[in-house]
C-alpha cells in the first residue's frame, strides 16, 4: 500500500513589495520636494506652478479650518465634564493654568533678551511704506468683549475659537450641574468628538501633500531676496523657539517632574513633527492628546488640559514671536521702546495669549502688542511676508508645550504613570491605532 503524498505547502509569493515610508520621511520629502518646485516656479516665471502649488497648500489649511470649529467646541464639552472623574480638579485646573503663565513669561524673556541683543530691525532696508495695515487687528476692548457671543450661531460661522471656548465651558458646567439628566448628552458629545478626531486624522495624513504646497508656494511667492531681508529676525524667532523647546521645557522636565527630557522627545516626536508642518495647534491636538496620554498623563486629565492648551498655550506665537516683532517694527519706525514698554509686552504675552486662537498665524495677537505699545500697526503688513516660514517654529514650540505642562502638573500631582512615561515611543501617523490603552479609572490627585 503507497503511502500518499502529503499536498505540497504554499509558498509564500516572492515579488517586489513597496516598502512603508515613515511619516516623518513623508514629511521631509514633501518639504523638499515643495523648496524645489517652489524654486523652480520662481526661477522659471511658471504661473500655473505656482498656482497649483498655492491651491495645495490653501485646501490642506481649508481641511484643516473645517474641523476646527467643532473640534474645539466638543474637546472643551468634554474636557470639562471629564473634569468629573478626577478629585482636586480645581486644583489641577489651576495648577495647569499657572505652569502657563510662567512658561509663556520665560518665553517672552528669551524673546526680549534676543531682540535686544541682536536688533533685528537694523540694516535691513526695510521702511515704513513698505508696510500695511492687516484687515483684522486685536485690542484689549475687542479682546474682552469679543469673547462673550451676541448669538450662537455666529462664532461657528466666523470661526471666533474664544466664543466657541466660551460656549463649550459654559455649557459643561451647566451639564455638570445638571447630573444624570445630562448623560445622553455627554455620551453623544462624546461620539461626536470622536468622530471628528477620526476624520481629522484622515486630514493629518496629507501633511506631506500640504507641505509641498504650502512651503512650495512660499519659496515661489517671496523668493530668496525677500527671505534674506528678514535673515536675522528669522533666525531670532528660531533661536528663541529652539531655546523654549529645547532648553527651557527639558529643564523644566528634569528638575520639576523629574523625568528625563530625551524621553519625552522621543514619545512627543508625531505632535512636533505635524506641528511644525501644519501650522495649527488646534489640527494638531488630537495627535497631540495620544502622545501626552502615551507620556503617562491620566486620560481623564489630558482630555482637559490638552485643548484647553491648544488654544490658550502659545509660547511661540504669543510669547516669543510678539516680543520680537514688537522691536523688530520699533526700529523700522524709530521708536524708542523704554522699560515699562517690556513689561508691557510681557503683560500682554502672558494674558493676552489666547487671543492666537490655535490657528496658523500670529495677527492678532501682534497687533493686540503692537496697540498696547501704540506702535504703528502698518507694521504688521512687513511681517506678513514671512509669516508661514515662521509660523513652523512658532507652532512647533507651541504645541511641545501644551504636552510639556500637563507632564509637570501630573508629576506634581502624583498622578504620572512613570512606567508609561519611561517606555514611551514614537508612532508613526499612518498607524491605523497608535491609541494607548484605555485608563478609565478614576484619576485623584494628591492631597
Amino acid at each position: 500500500m503507497s503511502t500518499p503524498t502529503p499536498a505540497p505547502t504554499a509558498q509564500p509569493r516572492s515579488g517586489f513589495r513597496i516598502p512603508k515610508v515613515p511619516f516623518w520621511a513623508q514629511i521631509l520629502a514633501g518639504l523638499v520636494l515643495g523648496v524645489l518646485l517652489g524654486w523652480a516656479a520662481r526661477t522659471g516665471d511658471v504661473a500655473w506652478l505656482k498656482d497649483t502649488l498655492d491651491q495645495i497648500g490653501t485646501i490642506f489649511v481649508q481641511l484643516l479650518k473645517l474641523a476646527v470649529a467643532p473640534l474645539v467646541f466638543f474637546a472643551i464639552l468634554v474636557s470639562v465634564t471629564n473634569l468629573r472623574n478626577v478629585n482636586n480638579a480645581a486644583r489641577l485646573a489651576t495648577r495647569t493654568l499657572l505652569w502657563f503663565f510662567a512658561t509663556s513669561l520665560i518665553a517672552v524673556a528669551i524673546g526680549l533678551a534676543i531682540g535686544l541683543i541682536t536688533n533685528p530691525g537694523n540694516g535691513t532696508d526695510l521702511s515704513p511704506k513698505d508696510g500695511a495695515a492687516p484687515e483684522d487687528s486685536g485690542s484689549w476692548i475687542d479682546f474682552l468683549t469679543g469673547i462673550i457671543p451676541t448669538d450662537i450661531i455666529t462664532p461657528f460661522t466666523e470661526l471666533n475659537v474664544l466664543q466657541i471656548v466660551f460656549l463649550a465651558a459654559a455649557v459643561g458646567v451647566a451639564a455638570l450641574k445638571l447630573g444624570e439628566k445630562a448623560e445622553p448628552v455627554l455620551a453623544l458629545s462624546e461620539t461626536i468628538l470622536e468622530l471628528l478626531q477620526k476624520a481629522l486624522w484622515w486630514v493629518i495624513r496629507l501633511a506631506p501633500i500640504g507641505t509641498v504646497g504650502l512651503i512650495g508656494f512660499a519659496i515661489a511667492d517671496y523668493g530668496w531676496n525677500l527671505i534674506s531681508k528678514y535673515a536675522t529676525f528669522t533666525a531670532d524667532v528660531y533661536i528663541g523657539c529652539a531655546l523654549v523647546l529645547f532648553g527651557v521645557y527639558p529643564l523644566l522636565l528634569a528638575t520639576v517632574a523629574k523625568v528625563n527630557p530625551v524621553q519625552f522627545f522621543r514619545g512627543a516626536w508625531p505632535a512636533i513633527q505635524l506641528a511644525f508642518v501644519s501650522r495649527s495647534s488646534v489640527g494638531t491636538m488630537p495627535v497631540t492628546k495620544k502622545v501626552t496620554e502615551r507620556l503617562g498623563v491620566p486620560q481623564e486629565y489630558t482630555s482637559f488640559a490638552v485643548p484647553f492648551g491648544a488654544t490658550t498655550k502659545m509660547d511661540g506665537c504669543a510669547a516669543i514671536y510678539p516680543a520680537l516683532a514688537a522691536i523688530f517694527i520699533a526700529e523700522i519706525f524709530d521708536v524708542s521702546l523704554g522699560i515699562q514698554d517690556y513689561i508691557l509686552i510681557a503683560f500682554v504675552s502672558v494674558i493676552g495669549s489666547a487671543a492666537t486662537a490655535g490657528l496658523t498665524g500670529a495677527t492678532i495677537m501682534t497687533t493686540l502688542t503692537l496697540s498696547t505699545l501704540g506702535l504703528p500697526l502698518e507694521g504688521v503688513g512687513l511681517l506678513l511676508a514671512i509669516d508661514p516660514i515662521l509660523d513652523m517654529a512658532r507652532t512647533a514650540t507651541n504645541v511641545a508645550g501644551q504636552a510639556v505642562i500637563p507632564v509637570l502638573v501630573a508629576s506634581q500631582e502624583k498622578i504620572l504613570d512613570r512606567n508609561m512615561y519611561d517606555n514611551a515611543t514614537s508612532f508613526d501617523i499612518n498607524d491605523p491605532d497608535p491609541d494607548p490603552a484605555d485608563r478609565k479609572v478614576p484619576v485623584t490627585a494628591s492631597a
